[in-house]
């Protein structure tokens, strides 16, 4: 099968197109003929050499973390599953390949694809999708009347968080361009904020959560428009000492962390507020449910382009530049 690989991290590398065998689903797998995937951050950070030791991978390998596809194969011991199911997923850390036409994955975290979304909007939903879903439902709790604060609410999580949000009947503020105003007023947003000319921090104040993206400085000021006994969820970091004893690092990446994290900490402490970091995890029974809010048309992919499976690098451009609005898919099939 082809598949588009690194062999070293590198910023200016591109990602190289070679034959590599098509996986053998094992016992509790399945085996997918991607028909799209799509471009997340994490994807070029992981490339770049970012993530290296929090994601410590064997090189070479094939990036991705979306899929939608249909099952082809399975193993002796799935039983969620059948050959012919359109389903969508965003495979596990280390399980990872999806710029790829098959791949293989343990059935629990997979989900059946919404039926009235198609495969490249399907593509676009699981790795955002379920970040949010982690962030507000299993993490934040989020609740009626609630105030969360979103940032880049035009962007790839933004987009999902928003429609979210406002399920869970939320009151929402986001930042965004000028342009894409009435982009996110129409997914939900009750307060826009034009990053450009507005400072948020002076706008919001008394809020019960932040959903940070961003950086060290914007997060400096999130923490800030916090109520006492406030939240900020971060997930862009700095990662914090929970997540390092969560995910098994050695104790030197734990002392690492100590370090980077605790001036957030400390200011989180001061003014009486929590800060937590999330690395969102492949979770097929929180995909399935975030896909039933898709099929009752709750949750809306918004996507930017779709680009051909020729273009894989064009479209890992057009994500770093950080000008697409919702997501940027890729066509395999």
């Amino acid at each position: 099968m082809k598949a588009y690989t690194i062999n070293s991290y590198s910023k200016t590398e591109k990602l190289k197109v070679v034959e590599i065998s098509t996986p053998e689903p094992k016992a509790d797998e399945v085996l997918v003929e991607i028909y799209a995937t799509s471009i997340n951050q994490l994807d070029n950070k992981i490339k770049n050499g970012e993530f290296k030791l929090l994601l410590p991978y064997s090189l070479p390998l094939v990036l991705g973390h979306d899929v939608a596809g249909v099952v082809v194969k399975i193993g002796s011991e799935v039983t969620r599953f059948k050959i012919g199911d359109k389903v969508f997923a965003r495979p596990a850390d280390f399980r990872i390949g999806t710029f790829a036409e098959y791949i293989a994955m343990n059935e629990r975290d997979v989900a059946l694809k919404p039926k009235n979304i198609s495969m490249e909007e399907a593509a676009s939903i699981p790795l955002v999708a379920l970040t949010v879903w982690q962030a507000f439902v299993e993490k934040a709790k989020l609740k009626k009347g609630q105030r969360v604060f979103i940032q880049a609410g035009s962007g790839g999580v933004g987009t999902i968080a928003i429609q979210l949000a406002k399920h869970l009947e939320a009151t929402v503020a986001t930042t965004t361009s000028a342009a894409n105003a009435d982009l996110v007023k129409k997914l939900g947003a009750d307060l826009v904020i034009d990053y450009k000319t507005q400072d948020f921090e002076i706008i919001l104040s008394q809020y019960d959560l932040v959903l940070n993206s961003q950086d060290e400085k914007t997060l400096s000021k999130s923490l800030k428009i916090l109520s006492r006994g406030g939240k900020v969820i971060s997930i862009s970091g700095p990662p914090d000492p929970a997540f390092a004893k969560e995910s098994g690092l050695s104790w030197f990446i734990k002392l690492a962390i100590y370090f980077l994290s605790r001036k957030t900490i400390n200011q989180a402490k001061k003014l009486g507020v929590d800060y937590s970091f999330l690395f969102m995890k492949a979770n097929g029974k929180h995909l399935a449910e975030i896909g039933k809010l898709i099929d009752q048309g709750i949750i809306t992919p918004v996507l930017d382009t779709v680009f051909p499976f020729e273009e894989l690098n064009q479209a890992m451009d057009y994500v770093d530049s950080g000008r697409a609005k919702g997501k940027v898919v890729v066509k395999i099939k």
